[in-house]
């Protein structure tokens, strides 16, 4: 069936737009794009006969659809400003603010972080004004992702606190709380409070698992990272055989990362690199705190090789862990600078020198508290000789 005999037939509005939608994901499925295009423009008419709301969700169920197809954010964009014109020739500013908060999160997806930070502000301040707070709460959400993306966490959590405000406010349904509850888990591994991120990364896979959503899997993968970056490798295996229904290649690549910090294994943490590139290096989450992770694993390589010797070259340590010669280099000085490591980097002969830990004799410290206490009571009995006097 086609879109005029759709609109032209005999059927009440429900119905029409139950054959728009499977109109438009037969069209989807068939991945024809230009016809799909052709089909958000010829049921503008239509529009004109149902109420506005409706209007708003018949668009952006079609935007969604496209969505769904590979490869097509660009499409997406160039809808959602046909449709944003549409609706301000049409003066439907219930619409067009609806497409405009689709087009700030399709900008943020593109990486047009700048152009969605301006609509966004925008779209803000006439929500205010509104006190719409369903739209509030996507505004935020979406403003969240971009200055987390822009790596302004303050402003990320600001945004995020705003979200969280309106949505008490309404109901907020499954999805759009998983999402809430998904951002807040990643803005707090930002700030390297696993426990606290696990436990929102929980409530979004419970919200999402609730859906059947894909994006379940997602938050499991997140709730293993946090498990690794809590030095608990151990309970990554049990907390998968428990969810064994999202099993997968994002999920089997955690628990690749995890037998490696598991094991302590450099080796086996760059093969998983190797092997799940798509699944860990691709994601910018993920690839921000396995760079952590892998800072630590060589870190604790270095320390159990060199802890045997005083003195020891540099070339050798490199040839042990596998690794050239000014990468060791450069991790071994920044140990030095961290005071991770007792010792000095000898350029001439190109080797380390490490230093035997001293103890610090207690004497010393113990003097200067007495000292302390000596002043403190001279003070009071000047003090007390002054009312004497």
């Amino acid at each position: 069936m086609d879109i005029n005999s759709i609109l032209n037939g005999n059927f009440d509005i429900k119905e029409k737009e139950t054959q728009i939608y499977q109109l438009g994901q037969k069209l989807a499925t068939e991945r024809r794009t230009n016809e799909l295009q052709e089909l958000l423009r010829s049921i503008r008419p239509f529009f004109a006969t149902i109420p506005k709301a409706r209007t708003a969700k018949i668009i952006r169920t079609l935007i969604d659809i496209i969505a769904k197809l590979p490869d097509t954010l660009q499409l997406q964009v160039e809808l959602c400003k046909e449709s944003i014109s549409w609706a301000k020739e049409e003066k439907r500013n219930f619409l067009r603010q609806r497409i405009e908060a689709r087009l700030a999160a399709l900008y943020f997806q593109t990486k047009e972080y700048a152009t969605a930070i301006s609509l966004i502000s925008q779209l803000s301040r006439e929500m205010k004004r509104l006190d719409d707070k369903n739209l509030l709460v996507e505004i935020h959400l979406t403003e969240s992702k971009v200055q987390h993306a822009l790596r302004n966490i303050p402003k990320a959590k600001a945004a995020l606190t705003s979200a969280r405000t309106a949505a008490n406010a309404i109901y907020c349904p499954p999805a759009l709380q998983g999402e809430i509850d998904m951002q807040a888990g990643t803005l707090h591994a930002e700030e390297h409070d696993y426990k606290t991120s696990f436990s929102y990364f929980f409530e979004s896979l419970e919200s999402y698992a609730s859906l059947d959503d894909p994006n379940a899997s997602l938050a499991l993968k997140y709730m293993l990272l946090c498990k690794i970056m809590l030095n608990t490798p151990q309970d990554v295996d049990a907390l998968i055989n428990s969810k064994i229904k999202y099993a997968g290649p994002s999920i089997e690549s955690m628990r690749a990362i995890a037998n490696a910090a598991k094991n302590r294994s450099l080796k086996q943490f760059e093969d998983a690199l190797k092997t799940y590139k798509q699944d860990l290096t691709d994601d910018p989450l993920i690839h921000s705190h396995l760079s952590d992770l892998n800072d630590n694993l060589l870190e604790q390589n270095l320390s159990r090789i060199i802890e045997p010797f005083s003195c020891v070259e540099i070339s050798r340590v490199a040839q042990l862990i596998g690794l050239n010669v000014d990468t060791v280099e450069k991790k071994l000085s920044m140990m030095i600078l961290d005071k991770k490591l007792n010792g000095v980097l000898d350029q001439g002969t190109g080797s380390l020198i490490i230093f035997e830990e001293q103890e610090t004799s207690k004497t010393y410290v113990a003097t200067l508290d007495t000292i302390q206490y000596m002043s403190k009571v001279v003070d009071t009995l000047f003090e007390k000789s002054r009312f004497l006097s």
